[in-house]
C-alpha cells in the first residue's frame, strides 16, 4: 500500500504553466521529499498527488487504480499542513478524532485508534488539553495524529516544520523520521530546507521551476549532482563554484568544490585569499575567503584559529572536484 505514479502530470493556471508534463514513481513505504526553492512547484506538486488541485494533464495512480479525478476523500491519503488546521474549541482528543467521527467510526474504534496514535506521539497525558495550551511542536504532532488514525496509504507533509523555531525543527525532524521506522507506510514530504531533505529522505525529488532536475538518495545527490542548479542547491554551505583559466584547466566550463574539501593554510596551496568573515561554531570553523576566483566558501575543523584579513592558502581536493559544461550539466 502507498505506491504513488505520475505519467504525464501537468499544471497551468490560466495561460502559465507552472508544472510541465513531469513522470514520477514513489515506492510503497518510501519516504520522499520534494525539495526546491520557492516558487519551484513542489506544493502544488502535492496537492495534485492529494486531489486538492486538478491536474491539467497526465494521470495519477495510487495502488495502481487511476487516482486522477477522484476527490481527496477517495484517495486514502492524509495531509498534514504547515498551519496545523487544528479546531481550538476542541480537547486534543477530539481533534484526533474529528476525521473517524465523520466516517461514522464506532466509538470503540474511534477509542483505540486515539489511544494508539496518542502513545505513538506521546500524547497520551495531553488529550484533554485544548491546541492553545500546547506548544507549537506538541499541536503539530495533535495535526500527524489525526492522519495516523486515518491509517492512510500515504502522508503527505506540506512544509510541517516551518512555524516552529530552530530547536523544535529539530526535535520534530527527528520524531517524523522515527514515525516512518514505527509505521512504514509511505511519506511525501514538501520543504524549502535542504537539511531537512538530506537528513530525513530515503530519496529526494529536486525541483526547479516546476521541472524534476534529479531524484536519488541524499548521497547519490550529493556526490553525483546531474547539473550546477543540484549541485548547488544540495549541501550546507553550498558548494563553490569557480569558472574561466582555472576550470579551463580541469577541461570545463566551471568547477564546483564543496567547502569541506578544501585543505586551508597559512603558508601554502593552490589558491591565495584573504580571510574575509570568520565563523567559529565549535566543531566547525566555516571560512568568507576572498580569492582571485571570488569567494570562496571553505569549511574546517574547530580548532582553526583564523580571523578576518588573515592571508591563507586554499587547495581543493582534486578528487572531489564536480565539473560541468557550458550548459551547466555534469561532465
Amino acid at each position: 500500500m502507498g505506491q504513488i505514479e505520475l505519467k504525464g502530470v501537468t499544471k497551468s493556471f490560466g495561460d502559465v504553466q507552472v508544472i510541465p508534463p513531469l513522470d514520477l514513481h514513489i515506492g510503497e513505504g518510501e519516504f520522499v521529499v520534494f525539495v526546491g526553492p520557492s516558487g519551484c512547484g513542489k506544493s502544488t506538486l502535492l496537492r495534485l498527488i492529494a486531489g486538492l488541485e486538478d491536474v491539467s494533464g497526465g494521470h495519477i495512480e495510487i495502488d495502481g487504480k487511476d487516482a486522477t479525478d477522484l476527490p481527496p476523500a477517495k484517495r486514502s491519503l492524509a495531509m498534514v499542513f504547515q498551519s496545523y488546521a487544528l479546531y481550538p474549541h476542541m480537547s486534543v482528543r477530539k481533534n484526533i478524532a474529528f476525521p473517524l467521527k465523520m466516517a461514522k467510526a464506532d466509538q470503540a474504534t474511534i477509542d483505540a485508534k486515539i489511544e494508539n496514535a496518542a502513545r505513538i506521539l506521546n500524547l497520551s497525558d495531553y488529550l484533554h488539553r485544548r491546541p492553545g495550551q500546547l506548544s507549537g511542536g506538541q499541536r503539530q504532532r495533535v495535526a500527524i495524529g489525526r492522519a495516523i488514525v486515518r491509517e492512510p496509504a500515504a502522508f503527505l507533509f506540506d512544509e510541517p516544520l516551518s512555524n516552529l523555531d530552530a530547536a523544535l525543527r529539530v526535535n520534530m525532524r527527528l520524531e517524523i523520521s522515527e514515525l516512518h521506522q514505527k509505521l512504514k507506510t509511505t511519506m511525501v514530504y514538501v520543504t524549502h530546507d535542504q537539511v531537512e531533505a538530506m537528513t530525513m529522505a530515503d530519496k529526494i525529488v529536486v525541483l526547479h521551476a516546476g521541472v524534476i532536475e534529479q531524484v536519488g538518495s541524499p548521497l547519490e545527490l550529493y556526490r553525483s549532482p546531474r547539473n550546477k542548479f543540484v549541485a548547488g542547491f544540495i549541501g550546507s554551505p553550498k558548494m563553490n563554484f569557480v569558472e574561466g583559466a582555472e576550470a579551463a584547466k580541469h577541461n570545463a566550463h566551471t568547477i564546483g568544490i564543496r567547502p569541506e574539501h578544501i585543505n586551508v593554510s597559512a603558508t601554502e596551496g593552490a589558491w591565495k585569499g584573504t580571510v574575509g568573515v570568520s565563523e567559529h561554531l565549535g566543531s566547525d570553523t566555516f571560512l568568507h575567503v576572498d580569492t582571485e576566483f571570488g569567494l570562496i566558501n571553505v569549511r574546517g575543523g574547530g580548532e582553526i584559529d583564523l580571523h578576518a584579513g588573515d592571508d591563507v592558502w586554499l587547495s581543493p581536493d582534486l578528487s572531489q572536484l564536480h565539473k560541468f559544461d557550458a550548459a551547466g550539466l555534469a561532465i
